[in-house]
């Protein structure tokens, strides 16, 4: 049997990564990390997705293959949260009519979703 053990990222920055995906999801790093490597996981190390950020010089996928989806019960208020701690708003040419998801850029330009769980 297998199990999805962590999720990796690339990034051109590691430190500044680090630094913006702990303060968006309340994570911590797991050890410490260095200018290549860092795995982070849940504060308190309780249960939860593992991220890891691993350093990368590919360019960054206008339509990316894999992405997160983070859930939000006040989407507008974690969109905001997540633009103070410096996302962007990407510009996201595969909206559907009526969605329930914003698509974001992390500081490296990588893309994720927050999806608007209480249209669900």
């Amino acid at each position: 049997m297998l199990t999805i053990g962590t999720t990796v990222i690339g990034v051109r920055d590691v430190a500044r990564s680090t630094a913006f995906w702990c303060d968006a999801l309340g994570y911590v790093p797991r050890e410490d990390g260095d200018d290549t490597w860092v795995v982070l996981i849940p504060h308190g190390g309780g249960g939860g997705a593992r991220i890891a950020l691993m350093l990368s010089e590919t360019p960054v996928q206008e339509h990316p293959r894999i992405h997160l989806d983070l859930y939000a019960d006040n989407q507008t208020a974690e969109v905001a949260r997540l633009l103070d701690l410096g996302a962007s708003r990407a510009d996201w040419d595969l909206y559907p009519e009526d969605p329930d998801f914003v698509v974001l850029e992390d500081p490296d330009g990588n893309r994720f979703c927050v999806v608007d769980v209480a249209r669900s």
